[in-house]
């Protein structure tokens, strides 16, 4: 993105953003309720234009020339949007039957999926039979099964208890750097970022980048590094580290190994 301002009547949701994503990195868009977190995604998706600057995703425009990025990126919210009357094989093949994929294939990958995010056993189970985090873990295989090459998360860890969001997101970010995708997932909880991001875009409101850092394992296993970032995040966007998002004890509940 490239001085990029999106106008929603006479309400400013993005002003003059500026950011790069460079392959294979898992980068978070991080900021309060409000922060354009979502507007910045939906740009990068091409469900929306910007009314000034440029947005590139693989060389091309995504608003403009959508169809090039078909089953090229792939997505998953904050709500699982399954389809009760699916299966859990049955949603996370979803994605590939519309992308036009035999049967055979379509079932073959969602099975593979469903076993990468540890839901073997639960494959023939209906939405009311999972628990959140499943449900969560089924819509993720849906957005891997089609092999997208760029996957945005939005909120998808926020609806989770604690234990169950930091499981979540270290296995997904495991499967990502495994298979060598790219991802772009909003939060508003800092833990969310420290805990898998490459790099963090703290925005504030109308969306602006008030504050880019970069985070490495060597940081995330040095608790004092850690805290450290967590404090200059959460000054960044007008909270203290006793916010409601921070847990004071979050150095020594991390498992650092």
């Amino acid at each position: 993105m490239r001085d990029v301002s999106k106008h929603f009547g006479d309400f400013l949701a993005v002003d003059q953003l500026s950011m790069t994503v460079r392959r294979g990195e898992i980068v978070a868009l991080l900021g309060r309720t409000g922060a354009g977190k979502s507007t910045v995604m939906s740009l990068s998706m091409g469900t929306i234009a910007p009314d000034q600057g440029t947005v590139q995703v693989g060389g091309v425009d995504p608003s403009r020339e959508f169809d090039a990025l078909r089953g090229k990126m792939a997505v998953a919210f904050q709500t699982d949007r399954l389809l009760p009357w699916r299966t859990a094989v049955e949603n996370a093949e979803l994605g590939l039957l519309i992308l036009n994929r035999s049967k055979a294939e379509a079932r073959e990958a969602a099975l593979h999926w469903l076993a990468r995010v540890k839901l073997e056993g639960a494959e023939h189970k209906y939405v009311h039979e999972l628990s959140g985090g499943m449900r969560q873990r089924v819509s993720l295989a849906r957005a891997l099964a089609v092999d997208p090459e760029l996957i945005f998360l939005d909120e998808v860890f926020s609806q989770l208890d604690h234990v169950t969001s930091q499981v979540l997101r270290r296995d997904f970010s495991r499967i990502v750097r495994e298979v060598g995708k790219t991802c772009v997932f909003v939060t508003h909880r800092i833990e969310d970022a420290l805990d898998i991001a490459d790099r963090i875009y703290v925005l504030d409101a109308p969306a602006r980048v008030c504050l880019a850092l970069s985070v490495s394992e060597q940081t995330r296993r040095d608790p004092r590094a850690l805290a450290d970032l967590h404090d200059q995040i959460a000054q960044a966007i007008g909270g203290d580290t006793e916010s409601a998002d921070h847990d004071p004890n979050y150095s020594e509940n991390q498992d650092l190994s």
